[in-house]
């Protein structure tokens, strides 16, 4: 998986290039606490991922509960048809920021 950092101020944008999955799931985790370590928001864009595995799921619930434990917001956006059929089976499109 690629991840592409921008900056817009404070807040950070990860843009994520192929799956979610066991293998690079560390990766993103990696990634996320970076940036939530600073003082901004975090935008995820999905328009790159076409699979997430139960590991990347775990990393998503992950960020989202240091995002809200730190005062920040993380959202995902751009999510594709299929990667969002899994978060609604798996109840984590009423967990995390989908725009």
């Amino acid at each position: 998986m690629d991840i592409i950092k921008s900056q817009n101020g404070a807040d950070t944008a990860l843009s994520l290039k192929g799956r979610l999955d066991t293998v690079t799931s560390p990766k993103l985790q990696d990634a996320l606490t970076e940036v939530l370590s600073g003082s901004g928001d975090v935008e995820l864009d999905f328009a790159g991922i076409d699979y997430v595995s139960s590991a990347g799921l775990r990393v998503l619930l992950f960020g989202q509960k240091k995002s809200q434990s730190s005062g920040k917001s993380m959202k995902l956006k751009n999510v594709s048809p299929e990667v969002m059929e899994v978060f609604e089976i798996t109840g984590f499109s009423g967990m995390l920021t989908i725009e």
